[in-house]
């Protein structure tokens, strides 16, 4: 998302403080991350303290003030996971992208994340990639689902 469009969208919204995460999740789904001087521009057009910007941001998960990857892959490590051999598949996912939990690559092309449960505990272990489930995970399956990403 070039400044251009970042701009227009603020400006859409601005003096309306009402429609803060509105606009931070639209701007998080448009350019993956929220840059500092993004949520600067943000607080000062919705007449927002730059603050309570923050706080929000880094509340909800669904914001992230770090650059991510255009597939951001989720791996499930709740207990039923767990049990079914997801550590085995978290270390397949990090050989494969060559990216710990929480980090991003350096062609900006994978995010990897943990979560203690994905919502599908009859179905793991299991994987997120961009939003869809891979369910009933092994080594072998995920390397064939990222080599479709990358």
């Amino acid at each position: 998302m070039c400044n251009d469009e970042i701009d227009k969208l603020i400006d859409k919204h601005r003096g309306n403080p009402g429609a803060l995460i509105h606009v931070l999740m639209e701007i998080q789904h448009r350019n993956r991350w929220l840059p500092r001087d993004v949520l600067r521009k943000v607080a000062e057009a919705l007449e927002v303290p730059f603050g309570r910007v923050l706080q929000i941001t880094t509340m909800y998960k669904t914001f992230s003030l770090t650059p991510k990857g255009r597939h951001e892959v989720h791996v499930c490590t709740g207990i039923s996971c767990h049990l079914r051999g997801a550590a085995k598949l978290l270390e397949t996912v990090q050989r494969v992208t060559g990216i710990k939990p929480g980090e991003t690559d350096a062609g900006s092309r994978f995010s990897l994340e943990t979560g203690s449960c994905l919502g599908s505990c009859s179905l793991g272990p299991e994987i997120i990639v961009n939003g869809r489930h891979h369910a009933r995970m092994t080594s072998t399956k995920v390397e064939d689902v990222l080599k479709d990403y990358r």
